[in-house]
């Protein structure tokens, strides 16, 4: 029998590419890597909510924001990673980066961002009703219905991808850019 790949393990008559994680009770499996074509889906899925949004009108850096929001409830590290870039490359600061998980606690933020961020937080934990009901009702003094189902299908997508993030456990790791020591 031939030994599989590193990061490769063989399970009965299938090799399974897992995580190189050694915490709690074993590897994890990419299931990205394990399932491409579910995987695909999923971001063809997530392609099509980013022309949704835009065609919506919503501003790159909301989207970033509903991600990173939803993301951080969801305790995503790989996707905190991934979405603090693309926030800051849409030109968000630091600051408001910074304090995004206390949003309703500053100034920082606008009432249409404010509206998307409760919207995607319902969206996140949809059980609470009466957050449910609350967000929604902000949703519609700030947005077209359009842009309320664009905010949902953002926040929706997310969620996705924290889940196979987590449960593949995928690491975050520093760039070759950021190791390279800076004269």
């Amino acid at each position: 029998m031939i030994s599989p790949a590193p990061g490769r393990v063989r399970t009965g008559t299938k090799e399974s590419r897992v995580s190189d994680t050694t915490e709690g009770t074993g590897r994890r499996v990419y299931v990205d890597k394990q399932s491409p074509k579910a995987y695909r889906a999923l971001v063809e899925t997530s392609e099509a909510v980013r022309a949704t949004a835009a065609d919506a009108g919503l501003d790159r850096v909301l989207v970033e924001l509903v991600n990173l929001r939803v993301s951080q409830l969801n305790g995503c590290a790989y996707c905190l990673d991934v979405h603090t870039r693309a926030a800051l490359r849409a030109g968000e600061t630091t600051r408001r980066l910074g304090t995004l998980a206390a949003w309703r606690d500053t100034e920082l933020f606008t009432q249409r961002e404010r509206a998307a961020l409760a919207l995607a937080e319902a969206t996140t934990h949809p059980a609470d009703a009466a957050a449910q009901e609350s967000a929604y009702d902000a949703a519609r003094r700030q947005f077209t219905d359009d842009e309320i189902s664009a905010v949902v299908w953002v926040a929706i997508t997310i969620n996705a991808f924290n889940r196979v993030s987590i449960l593949s456990k995928h690491p975050v790791r520093e760039s070759a850019a950021r190791e390279a020591p800076t004269r």
